[in-house]
């Protein structure tokens, strides 16, 4: 067990950004709606940002995974605009680490809400999948 509060300070942050391809749109997972950005894709971008803001805080051999996520969608993103995730670190706890986060694309504020990543040791995490592997 690491001691999160020591490691991962309040306000630490990261931003990602990516330009709205097809691929990204609700569309190209369900035909008949809209070519706009997919609200999962958002998520996604958000926890990028996330995982970044504490990667090169956590101990060698450590990651973060998602653990929770809590956002709205606000508005609609065509595709060639750019949008943009921000993720501050507002809460540290024994286990997880709690983010406030923001989408923008060129325009405006396209979505916001909150994510939880836990810290875990990578190679355990994986000896732990393994073991769930083999027993099915």
């Amino acid at each position: 067990m690491i001691d999160l509060a020591s490691l991962v300070a309040l306000g630490a942050s990261a931003t990602r950004s990516i330009e709205v391809t097809h691929e990204l749109t609700v569309q190209h997972a369900y035909a008949g709606l809209p070519a706009v950005y997919a609200t999962p894709q958002m998520i996604l971008l958000m926890e990028m940002a996330a995982a970044d803001a504490i990667a090169a805080l956590l101990p060698a051999g450590w990651v973060s995974v998602g653990t929770r996520v809590d956002v709205r969608h606000l508005a609609a993103t065509p595709v060639g605009e750019r949008v943009t995730a921000t993720a501050r670190v507002v809460e540290v706890g024994a286990r997880h680490v709690r983010f406030a986060c923001e989408a923008h694309d060129e325009h405006e504020t396209i979505g916001d809400g909150w994510h939880e990543r836990a810290p875990v040791d990578l190679a355990r995490f994986v000896q732990g999948i393994e073991r769930r592997r083999a027993a099915r």
